[in-house]
């Protein structure tokens, strides 16, 4: 099995080599775009199955953002969703024949992973203020700047690893049985694959929540006054 850090490219665009984890990646985003304006547009007062099914999946966003958090889930809501569809989605997509899941190459869990990173600084800013927001870096004394800064930066790698960690491992897992062991035998394999493909997701969704929860919390803990979206 080749390694999962070389990727040969399917196409070139031009001078641009085109991959099969971007061809992937850019499937999942137009299902994900489709489904919303669909969804949209038959909204209705009284919502049938599949809307109902999308208003139990918002509650239980806006639940969790809100524990972690502590403050109102709208700001966070859509990105929040959005990563955690897109996880899910990319890790199941492994399921089709032929089909690896972009979350299983570094390339697509590092960019989730810097959303994330930017995601935080941009709402620990809108929060805290500029000033208010490096402050917090200074928490609980000037001496912990450094590590605070370094912590910024390998909580980021360690969303990128433990992903890309995760999801290589089942898919080689399962490559593996279905060489020596057929089609049927790996079965069970992939159905706890899907639910490992979930649990990460939600992993992942989550701890990008607890860091923007963090960065916004520790402004209000260091006296700074919390700021309301321009």
């Amino acid at each position: 099995m080749k390694s999962p850090l070389i990727v040969e490219p399917m196409f070139h665009i031009g001078p641009v080599p085109v991959t099969q984890p971007v061809v992937a990646t850019w499937v999942i985003m137009a299902v994900m775009v489709l489904g919303a304006l669909l969804l949209k547009r038959h909204l209705k007062q009284r919502p049938g199955k599949v809307q109902v099914v999308a208003e139990l999946v918002t509650g239980a966003l806006d639940d969790q953002i809100r524990d972690v958090v502590q403050s109102d889930p709208a700001p966070y809501r859509v990105l929040i969703g959005t990563i955690f569809l897109f996880v899910l989605i990319a890790n199941w997509s492994g399921a089709l024949p032929g089909v690896e899941p972009p979350t299983a190459h570094l390339e697509t869990d590092a960019a989730l992973a810097l959303m994330v990173f930017v995601a935080t600084l941009y709402h620990g800013v809108r929060s805290n203020g500029f000033i208010g927001y490096l402050k917090t870096f200074a928490q609980p004394t000037w001496v912990m700047i450094p590590l605070n800064l370094v912590e910024q930066i390998t909580r980021t790698f360690s969303l990128i690893i433990r992903l890309f960690g995760n999801v290589m491992s089942g898919v080689f897992v399962i490559g593996i049985m279905l060489s020596l062991a057929g089609l049927l035998v790996p079965i069970p394999l992939m159905a706890l694959d899907l639910l490992t493909g979930a649990v990460q997701a939600y992993i992942f969704a989550i701890l990008g929540c607890v860091f923007i929860g963090a960065a916004v919390s520790e402004g209000r803990e260091a006296g700074s006054p919390e700021r309301s979206a321009p």
